[in-house]
């Protein structure tokens, strides 16, 4: 028998059934590493200043309140001066983040607009996602130190104000249009190639539409204090505004309202509502005044009045200074550089108006229109440019100082005054006053005698009223009057003293009137006394 007729014995491997169980657990794992990978979103970076609440696997990210990532880890940066916070996001929020997306910590807040995020007392702090809107893709983020004025969606206008002055907003100020906030300050930068701040405001949908071309911007410092010329004005703005400052914008009076501004318009930022409305008039004309008085209290931006109309302002004082002029060595004048600005009159004026305004006002200087410097504030000592009419001026000859016209001007009142008090002065120098000084030191010796011998006498005056014998005569005046008053009484009608005076004086007119006759005779005839009385005819009556 071959060996190929021969069964053979074959042996078969086969899969136990014991390894069905772990080949299954190592199937789920793998799906459920596989489900898990892909379920993972991106991994950012997010930079913060410090990680103040946050906590590694704990902290959250949150969109409108819901979970779309969590904190990994929480490090330093390798120059230590920043925290470095990795966090893993939810599946499908790639297109939450790109360049425009802001980040922010949550977490209990006290500011000016109040208390925000107490929510988070108990919660814990979690990191807020704002969305962007570029199509740029982004894994690492800068986180605001402070939440954001606006959302990214909201409706309504960003412009740009530029400004000299770093100290005068903040982010989250509040602009206001007639003390009402319609928006917020979301940024401010300073840029040091132009040398400028820039400030980003945020105006409210549908306040953007007060925003115009023809628009003006202010600082509103809370309570402002002014001290000038026109004397004291304080300026009260909101609550919030007094606290914290703000911005204010509005329209003036004399402008149109302008066209409708685009996003991001560039404007300029005033410091006062009146500077505001001064930068509103684009026609001016320019004028030197050559000053014999002192300008001390004469600045850059006071008024230019007529009759207390305000016609312009002050530029600058001194205006070059360098190419003074002195005409005589008695007298230095001090340029001062003036604007007239029509505007202020008569509203938009364009380069004809000016030109006329420029013949009206050679007219008026041919006339007597005279410009000097008045004081506008005793207590402050400020000064300003009056033009009036005055009477006999110097005459007006054109001139230019600086390729600008020199307005014709005269001394003002505290020049003249200083004048009087020079020629005062002058001529108390000139007295003599050495014989006056000796006659009034010989009026003072004289009088110092005459005072002596007063006080002498009023010594003796004194001893005399002190004495005895003035010190009783009240009392014999007093008796001396009682007796008068005694015998008065005795004289009345009633009194017998009297009676008998009035029977005396009836016989004395009884015997005067008998002895009447007698003494008209010896009157008439006095020799009757010795001779007979001659005897007289009886008178004849004239015939007719």
């Amino acid at each position: 028998m071959s060996d190929d007729s021969r069964a053979r014995r074959e042996s078969r491997r086969r899969l136990s059934p014991i390894w069905i169980v772990p080949i299954v657990a190592l199937l789920i794992g793998a799906w459920m590493v596989w489900h898990n990978y892909a379920s993972r979103g991106p991994l950012i970076t997010i930079e913060m200043e410090t990680a103040e609440g946050i906590e590694a696997g704990k902290t959250l990210i949150k969109t409108r309140n819901v979970e779309v990532g969590k904190v990994e880890s929480v490090r330093l940066s390798d120059n230590l001066d920043k925290t470095i916070v990795t966090a893993r996001m939810s599946k499908d929020s790639e297109r939450m983040l790109n360049a425009n997306s802001r980040l922010w910590v949550v977490k209990p807040r006290i500011g000016r607009e109040g208390i925000s995020g107490l929510n988070t007392v108990l919660s814990g702090a979690y990191i807020q996602l704002q969305p962007g809107d570029s199509r740029d893709e982004e894994d690492h983020f800068v986180a605001l130190e402070q939440p954001p004025v606006t959302t990214q969606d909201a409706k309504g206008l960003r412009i740009d104000l530029t400004s000299n002055d770093g100290s005068v907003l903040s982010d989250g100020d509040p602009v206001t249009y007639e003390g009402f906030v319609v928006g917020r300050v979301e940024s401010s930068e300073f840029r040091p190639s132009e040398k400028e701040m820039h400030y980003t405001l945020y105006i409210d949908s549908p306040y953007n539409e007060l925003v115009t071309s023809t628009t003006r911007f202010w600082s509103t410092s809370g309570v402002s204090l002014r001290l000038d010329s026109q004397g004291l004005q304080v300026d009260v703005g909101s609550l919030e505004s007094v606290l914290s400052g703000g911005v204010a914008f509005g329209i003036p009076e004399d402008l149109p309202r302008g066209r409708p501004v685009v996003e991001n318009t560039s404007f300029t930022l005033y410091s006062d509502q009146e500077e505001a409305r001064e930068g509103s008039f684009h026609q001016a004309i320019d004028y030197v005044i050559m000053v014999d008085d002192t300008v001390r209290g004469l600045s850059r931006g006071a008024p230019v009045e007529f009759r207390g109309v305000r016609l312009g302002t002050v530029v600058s004082v001194p205006y070059r200074l360098t190419h003074q002029r002195v005409r005589t060595l008695s007298s230095f004048e001090i340029p001062v550089l003036i604007r007239i600005e029509p505007e202020r009159l008569e509203g938009q004026v364009d380069d004809e108006g000016v030109k006329q305004w420029e013949k009206r006002l050679e007219r008026l200087f041919k006339r007597g229109l005279r410009a000097t410097l008045k004081s506008g504030n005793l207590l402050t000592g400020a000064l300003f440019v009056d033009l009036d009419f005055y009477d006999n001026p110097p005459p007006y000859k054109t001139d230019t100082f600086d390729d600008i016209e020199v307005m014709p001007s005269v001394s003002g009142g505290l020049a003249q005054m200083e004048a009087k008090l020079n020629a005062l002065l002058d001529k108390l120098n000139g007295l003599d006053i050495e014989p006056v000084l000796g006659n009034l030191n010989k009026t003072l010796s004289a009088s110092e005698s005459l005072v002596k011998r007063l006080d002498k006498t009023a010594g003796h005056v004194d001893a005399l009223l002190g004495s005895d014998e003035v010190q009783k005569l009240p009392g014999d005046i007093s008796t001396s009057i009682d007796n008068l008053n005694r015998t008065l009484d005795g004289l009345t009608p009633e009194s017998s003293a009297y009676r008998k005076l009035e029977g005396d004086l009836e016989r004395l007119d009884r015997v005067l009137k008998k002895a009447e006759p007698l003494l008209d005779t010896l009157e008439k005839n006095p020799s009757s006394l010795i001779f007979d009385k001659p005897t007289t005819r009886d008178p004849i009556p004239r015939a007719q």
